[in-house]
């Protein structure tokens, strides 16, 4: 251990979800403690179900903070101890504080993100967006919306009390008139990279914006969908590296 690290108390972090192999936050934070010459350590569980998050928590008492990924940001606040006041308001946790007495604390730092990689983008015409998918994810996406001032609607493949669309009802003309689509489904994630959200992209122009959650890969076909038609298109990297930064705040005040 090099000069100093030994002062540094070794603390373990890691990612909840499900098949998250491929995960950003592993890397990212590994990555992190390199280049900052801390002595941590960032793991990947993978869980078949939440409740096997006790038996974590228990297993791993140097752990100081969780995110959480697909399709667990709903399932996991149940079993938490607290919620801040904007993770309440929103509805979905991303990232769980671990207390020194091993209270479990939810927060959603997906919101900053997003809020915070759309913003440079935005343009006096940006006024209304279309929300494609009702999970976790797009929770903060809304509040963002609603904080930004931006007028939202949700798309679902199935009859949903928030979702004013389902697919099968999407126009040409439908699309034409939000001028901001944002893609909160897994749809397009690799491996399956030829998959894209079914809406009719014949209704979009120069004058949008195309939002993809997605990150692997950096340009997904529901993004290269937006390009053929002059779109402005943002993948979903610039986000998570916000919410990891903002994740790492919230464990280490």
């Amino acid at each position: 251990m090099g000069k100093g690290l030994d002062k540094l108390k070794t603390s373990k972090y890691g990612l909840v979800g499900r098949n998250i192999s491929y995960s950003f936050s592993r890397a990212y934070f590994a990555e992190k403690f390199k280049s900052e010459n801390l002595p941590h350590s960032y793991v990947n569980f993978d869980l078949k179900s939440i409740h096997e998050l006790d038996d974590i928590i228990k297993n791993n008492p140097d752990l100081k903070g969780l995110n959480v990924t697909i399709p667990y940001k709903e399932d996991v606040i149940p079993l938490l101890d607290d919620l801040n006041k904007r993770a309440r308001k929103i509805g979905a946790v991303n990232t769980i504080k671990i207390t020194r007495f091993q209270k479990l604390i939810g927060y959603n730092t997906d919101y900053y993100g997003f809020k915070n990689s759309l913003k440079p983008h935005l343009k006096k015409h940006h006024k209304s967006a279309l929300i494609l998918g009702t999970g976790g994810a797009s929770k903060a996406i809304a509040h963002a919306l609603k904080k930004l001032k931006i007028d939202f609607d949700y798309v679902s493949r199935t009859e949903k009390k928030d979702a004013k669309f389902l697919y099968t009802d999407l126009t040409q003309e439908i699309i034409a008139s939000y001028s901001i689509i944002i893609n909160c489904t897994p749809i397009g994630t690799f491996p399956k990279v030829n998959e894209c959200p079914d809406i009719p992209y014949d209704g979009i122009s120069d004058k949008h914006i195309l939002y993809d959650l997605i990150y692997n890969p950096e340009q997904t076909k529901f993004l290269s969908c937006g390009d053929l038609k002059g779109a402005v298109t943002i993948n979903g990297l610039e986000m998570l590296k916000l919410q990891a930064e903002k994740s790492w705040e919230i464990w280490n005040k």
